[in-house]
């Protein structure tokens, strides 16, 4: 959130601080046109198991998952392999694919639900454990888009597909009024659980990711992951942090660049043209200022680590926990990102999430704080590769 405080996307709001450190929980997301014949590069493949963890990473999966080294090490090479794995598998199921994730302290275990019982063997030589239900997950996507046509209560701000369960669910403070959201939506009931929730999301307003940049000498936002378009130098970040047309500066308060484009709420994305002052690095800001290099944008799978950096409260890790989720903030609704418990605070909107050397997301908002712990949402990150015609720099 930009360092001001909301959450977003496809509407902007001005004053976030680049990727790192804004993050704006209760914001709604500006929208922004697709760029016909946009092609986002550098989705890259998974990396070899072998390449080297970041110590910053290293040190925070200790510190944050209760990990040993080994332990954090182990996860990290096994959630690489599940990338690799969830990919094939997910190609092969087809329309009776209905989710994945990986399971215990150090992700040992990849998960691949499915409707056909007769790919239980294909599920096994693949190196996962089939789990047969019966809601394919585009049955599951199928009623959440029908509530997010429909308009939420502001008791109930969060609602999701979570696949562990087969189910989509709606979070909310008021069960009652959430029932009554649901039946609005035309959503097919026997599909969806209301959970009782004291969760308020808000957005957090606040060229490495992680680092400060300031919208209009005024909010505050952070960096999410330095880009190019042709020859363009740039960074994406929230879309609550500013509008097209908004100007930047750096973290030193240099000029820096400028919005092209921004979208919240509805989605929460944007991206910065910056001028020939400013590199961009294939670096996320780690623990103790350490670099974490981006090599791809391989999505993580649920259960899977992820670590987030922001200018507020820096560096922090935790676990995804669901994909395709929907959260209205004050300013709207935000459709299909990223459900995690990795704590932030306003400020570090905008900034990074990375799992292993894949980046994530950008932050969006949340809840709670690095103080007593809390619930925050990204914004996917390959969405925004795609929609402006970015490229990711990595390493």
């Amino acid at each position: 959130m930009p360092d001001r405080r909301r959450f977003p996307r496809h509407a902007v709001t001005a004053g976030c601080v680049v990727a790192v450190s804004a993050i704006t929980l209760m914001a709604g997301p500006a929208s922004a046109a697709p760029d016909p014949g946009a092609v986002a590069s550098d989705h890259s493949s998974v990396q070899s198991v072998t390449t080297e963890p970041a110590p910053a990473m290293i040190e925070a999966m200790q510190r944050d998952l209760g990990l040993s080294e080994s332990q954090a090490r182990t996860r990290l090479a096994n959630e690489t392999r599940a990338m690799a794995t969830d990919e094939q598998v997910r190609a092969r199921l087809g329309d009776s694919f209905a989710g994945s994730w990986v399971t215990g302290p150090t992700s040992d275990a990849l998960i691949v639900a499915t409707t056909d019982a007769t790919e239980a063997g294909a599920i096994l030589a693949a190196g996962a454990q089939p789990k047969i239900v019966d809601r394919s997950l585009s049955t599951l996507d199928a009623a959440k888009e029908a509530l997010d046509r429909a308009a939420p209560p502001a008791s109930a701000p969060v609602w999701y597909v979570d696949v562990k369960s087969n189910s989509v669910v709606v979070l909310s403070s008021q069960p009652a009024e959430a029932e009554a959201f649901v039946a609005a939506s035309g959503a097919d009931r026997s599909l969806v659980r209301v959970e009782r929730s004291a969760e308020q999301p808000q957005t957090f307003y606040d060229l490495r990711g992680g680092d400060a940049y300031y919208i209009n000498s005024t909010a505050r936002c952070s960096i999410g992951f330095s880009v190019r378009r042709g020859s363009t130098n740039g960074f994406v970040s929230a879309g609550h942090c500013g509008r097209a047309g908004n100007t930047t500066t750096g973290y030193n308060r240099v000029s820096q660049g400028t919005f092209q484009g921004s979208s919240f709420p509805g989605n929460d994305y944007s991206w910065v043209a910056v001028n020939s002052n400013w590199t961009p690095r294939p670096y996320v800001k780690g623990s103790g200022g350490a670099n974490v290099t981006v090599k791809g944008s391989s999505v993580a799978p649920v259960g899977s680590s992820i670590c987030r950096s922001g200018s507020t409260t820096g560096w922090h890790c935790g676990t995804v926990l669901q994909l395709n989720t929907s959260v209205r903030y004050s300013q709207g609704t935000v459709y299909e990102v990223t459900r995690t418990n990795v704590c932030a605070e306003p400020g570090d909107s905008g900034g990074s999430y990375i799992s292993g050397s894949q980046a994530q997301g950008v932050t969006s908002g949340g809840s709670g704080n690095c103080t007593y712990g809390g619930t925050t949402y990204f914004q996917p990150v390959n969405e925004i590769l795609s929609v402006y015609g970015l490229t990711l720099v990595t390493g």
